[in-house]
């Protein structure tokens, strides 16, 4: 029997300023906030021995706020008391996620936007198909160097016909 498409829940970043990455991703974004910030402890509470599990137990305590996209995406931002910023997100050439993609259908505006308030556009705006559809791209960052990807139009009318 074959599998049934599952669908995507959710995304974690860690970011070394979590109530201004909630600013960033609000006020650029528009996502909302579905949990404010909180801290979570390495102690004996499920939410602890879970967050253990995942993380062993070199850490004291740590922040999380969770937002939602418009498609009911969910965002869960972490920051860690021992965050280090890379020098560049995008090392692509290793195993592992190494960007996410939004939908915006006025690409040109949120980049500016996303400049606006401290992050950085890492190549100019392309089209897909130049001269037959308006399907553009544009990779940027966040603020804190996490890198994502913006499309004018959804994954799967970009690669329906073949985007190359």
């Amino acid at each position: 029997m074959r599998p049934f498409p599952r669908t995507f829940s959710h995304i974690g970043l860690s970011v070394p300023d979590l109530d201004q990455a909630l600013t960033f991703y609000k006020e650029v974004l528009g996502w909302y906030v579905i949990m404010e910030p909180s801290e979570v402890y390495n102690d004996d509470t499920p939410i602890g021995e879970m967050c253990r599990d995942v993380f062993g137990n070199n850490w004291d305590k740590f922040r999380i706020a969770h937002l939602a996209t418009g498609d009911k995406i969910g965002i869960e931002l972490f920051e860690f008391a021992n965050n280090e910023q890379p020098k560049d997100n995008l090392e692509f050439w290793k195993t592992g996620i190494f960007h996410f993609c939004i939908q915006d259908p006025n690409i040109e505006e949120l980049v500016e936007k996303i400049k606006a308030y401290g992050g950085k556009q890492r190549m100019p705006i392309r089209e897909y198909y130049p001269g037959e559809k308006p399907y553009k791209m544009v990779y940027v960052e966040d603020p804190f160097g996490n890198v994502f990807e913006i499309y004018t139009h959804s994954y799967e009318l970009t690669y329906s016909q073949g985007a190359y």
